[in-house]
């Protein structure tokens, strides 16, 4: 079984097809995985680094 298999995964609600990132708790970590790809590669990120992302996305840093 791999460890990611138990995770209670969730997506934005904006997200109207699978072209979106799925994340999933797990203490102070957070892990971030490619919704078409759920068996793939999955990013982990601590605490403070999942908090300054949050803040950026809300600020409106990635905007195009």
């Amino acid at each position: 079984m791999k460890l990611t298999e138990n995770l209670r995964w969730r997506r934005s609600s904006r997200c109207a097809n699978n072209t979106c990132v799925e994340i999933a708790t797990v203490g102070e970590t957070h892990l971030v995985r490619d919704a078409k790809d759920p068996d793939g590669a999955v990013l982990s990120v601590d605490a403070a680094g999942w908090a300054a992302f949050v803040s950026a996305v809300k600020a409106g840093k990635f905007d195009a």
